[in-house]
């Protein structure tokens, strides 16, 4: 069997190999998006097809809606040109359970998938449309940035800028420039959902969209009038949200399950953007979204799938719970710390003491203090699932390398808010915090690309290896005399942290650990083992 719309008709077949096949009508609903679409999707990544796609198959499967979701891509074309066009937009599911079953199921809700390059016409239909509810993101954290390190504009925006709507290369940009597009039409209203890890996402979006388009206005590209329409919120909404789902990097034993099993094509492949991607996606049973509800056009019915949408208020606690206290720093300690000590999965991680030791202490001790409970979702239980039921899955074959991927877009969330919530504390002293000072340190320690035993080591993709590394280039593992500071302008960075950690009294901590790291092979393991909490902190 091979995964594509003509083989949805043999039923039998796919069922007799396990697989949960859509109760849909997979042409019709092709055609009824086509006619008005009202669910446009950036990203075509895992977490949207393992997870987000599955919102809008449940919707369909119960008629609930009868319309599925647009995919546009705006990074990586192979993912469109080698997955989804081979295989008519479908996806095969496997969701890895912790007691090691699984469940397959085929995800048929894109009704079509572009190109931002080749597609941007069929695009502009789509935001044309007055049927249109609803532009989701999955791009990750840095698809939003316009600036770099410095605070200048990235080169491809400033070209943007310069050159004007027709001429969008950045995500950003083009999404601007196919509002533009929406607002001539006739300034119908949408909502902009960002669902990326990043906090207050949906500002973030708001921000670099408004940005492109004033500057656009001053260039005159477009009137005045488009920029007060992305600024109404009764007519442009840039809701917030959480998502949480791990969707690691598809496995070779869930590769060889479903070839077993008589599956065709499903073999990964290593995109031009480097990229590692398979037409199937394999992800962990526990997942979560919280969506402020604010919609001017209307929206699916995604609470029965799911989905909770609330207030403002309610999503910022639920997602400071979760990417500052509770699941991303807890994630990104872990792949640091996983990549020096020569770990390939982060549920091996789980079964080493010390850093169980330092992920409790980052989240039990040091988060829970300045979480704020967002009455939907329980933080301590929230967490205590995280510890002892997801991280330590052994079926989920995520890996501390593809977490440590572009660490330096996470930090400034995933441990800067904790950091600042602390500063700005009357009681709590930000300078008694271990476990995240530890946590930056080992960064700082594994961007040297050399692992605990000072082998070499290949660092993950980062947008901002070309500034940090040359900084750390004189630093030799080994020979702690090597540091004479050159961790200064990193640490007081307030726009890669979100703080100058000199002035909240935590850049001299970050520089000992750091040179402690330094001493020689098993210098890391050692620092860590000498952080470890007492028999008192273990047994939370």
């Amino acid at each position: 069997m091979k995964l594509n719309a003509e083989s949805l008709k043999n039923k039998s077949i796919w069922e007799q190999m396990g697989i949960t096949l859509p109760q849909f009508d997979h042409a019709a609903m092709m055609q009824n998006t086509a006619n008005r679409p009202a669910w446009l999707h950036f990203g075509a990544g895992n977490i949207f097809r393992g997870y987000i796609a599955r919102l809008q198959q449940e919707l369909l499967n119960t008629a609930a809606v009868d319309t599925g979701i647009v995919v546009a891509e705006t990074f990586d074309f192979d993912i469109i040109d080698r997955i989804y066009a081979p295989h008519d937009s479908l996806a095969m599911l496997v969701t890895l359970n912790h007691d090691g079953t699984t469940q397959k199921e085929i995800i048929a809700s894109m009704a079509a998938s572009y190109r931002s390059d080749t597609g941007i016409n069929e695009l502009s239909d789509v935001f044309s449309n007055p049927s249109l509810q609803m532009v989701s993101f999955t791009i990750t954290e840095k698809g939003y940035s316009l600036h770099d390190i410095n605070g200048d504009l990235l080169s491809i925006v400033a070209s943007d800028i310069k050159n004007g709507p027709s001429e969008a290369k950045h995500a950003m940009s083009l999404v601007a420039a196919l509002m533009l597009t929406r607002f001539k039409a006739d300034a119908y209203p949408i909502s902009l959902v960002s669902m990326d890890n990043c906090s207050h996402n949906g500002d973030r979006l708001k921000n670099a969209v408004l940005t492109i388009s004033k500057a656009w206005t001053e260039n005159g590209y477009a009137p005045l009038e488009f920029v007060t329409y992305i600024e109404d919120a009764a007519k442009v909404a840039f809701p917030w949200s959480m998502i949480d789902k791990i969707t690691p990097r598809p496995a070779e034993a869930v590769e060889k399950l479903l070839s077993g099993v008589g599956i065709e094509g499903m073999p990964p492949i290593v995109t031009s953007k480097n990229t590692f991607i398979a037409p199937f996606v394999n992800a962990e049973a526990a997942e979560y979204l919280v969506i402020e509800d604010a919609f001017p056009n209307g929206r699916p019915p995604l609470e029965h799938a799911g989905v909770y949408f609330t207030d403002r208020e309610t999503v910022n606690k639920v997602e400071t719970m979760k990417v500052t206290t509770c699941l991303n720093p807890l994630h990104t300690a872990l792949a640091v710390f996983g990549c020096l000590l020569g770990y390939e999965s982060i549920a091996e991680e789980m079964k080493d003491d010390d850093l169980v030791a330092l992920v409790k202490k980052i989240g039990y001790d040091e988060g829970m203090k300045v979480v704020v409970d967002p009455g939907i979702i329980n933080p301590r239980d929230f967490i205590d699932e995280v510890i002892e039921r997801r991280l330590p899955n052994p079926f989920i074959p995520d890996t501390p390398q593809r977490i440590a991927t572009d660490t330096s877009q996470k930090v400034g969330i995933r441990f800067g808010q904790t950091i600042k919530a602390y500063h700005s504390d009357n009681i709590l002293a930000v300078e008694n915090l271990e476990g995240i000072p530890l946590a930056i340190a080992a960064w700082m320690r594994y961007l040297l690309a050399v692992d605990d035993n000072h082998n070499p080591i290949e660092l993950s993709p980062d947008p901002m290896h070309s500034v940090l590394l040359p900084k750390l280039s004189s630093i030799v593992p080994g020979k702690p005399e090597s540091y004479n500071g050159q961790l200064e302008s990193i640490l007081s960075n307030d726009a890669l942290f979100g703080v100058d950690l000199y002035a909240v009294n935590l850049g001299k901590k970050i520089e000992d650990y750091f040179v402690q790291m330094l001493a020689g092979p098993g210098a890391v393991r050692t620092t860590l083992a000498h952080r470890k909490e007492t028999e008192c902190f273990k047994q939370h």
